[in-house]
């Protein structure tokens, strides 16, 4: 089932990458799995991520990795790159095979779970403290986006 799954995942990405420009964050909305993006393309995206994290209060970040490894990297990436300092320790979690990790920014709660049948990415999901106002979900993002 792995290599099933891995050229399914090789197969939507080279439509992607040939057939399809990622311009704006809703690009992303439909994808299961994470493009391959070029670099103008992670440039735009950026720009876009960028200013929707300055305006929301807190995010929550689910990352579907192939192991947990990959997706702590990932967690760290986008902890380094926004400097976040409220999550609490997550280096002794694990967890086995395709996985999900969640995190809160707002407890500093990381968990993460075995799940079979998910895509490979970063769902970013811009939080606000004013319940009137919808959070929004962006993603999937490539696992290395925010190195």
């Amino acid at each position: 089932m792995g290599l099933e799954w891995k050229n399914f995942w090789l197969i939507e990405n080279f439509i992607l990458k040939n057939f399809n420009e990622i311009n704006d964050l809703k690009d992303l909305n439909s994808l299961r799995t994470a493009p391959i993006l070029k670099d103008n393309e992670s440039s735009k995206l950026l720009m876009q991520i960028d200013a929707k994290i300055l305006n929301s209060d807190w995010v929550t970040i689910g990352i579907m990795a192939h192991n947990d490894k990959e997706a702590k990297e990932a967690l760290n990436s986008i902890i380094k790159k926004y400097n976040y300092k409220s999550f609490k320790s997550f280096d002794q979690i694990r967890a086995s095979g395709t996985v999900f990790l969640k995190a809160n920014q707002k407890t500093g709660e990381v968990y993460i779970r075995s799940e079979n049948g998910i895509g490979e990415g970063i769902l970013l999901t811009c939080q606000l403290d004013d319940i009137r106002m919808d959070s929004k979900t962006y993603g999937p993002f490539p696992l290395k986006f925010f190195e």
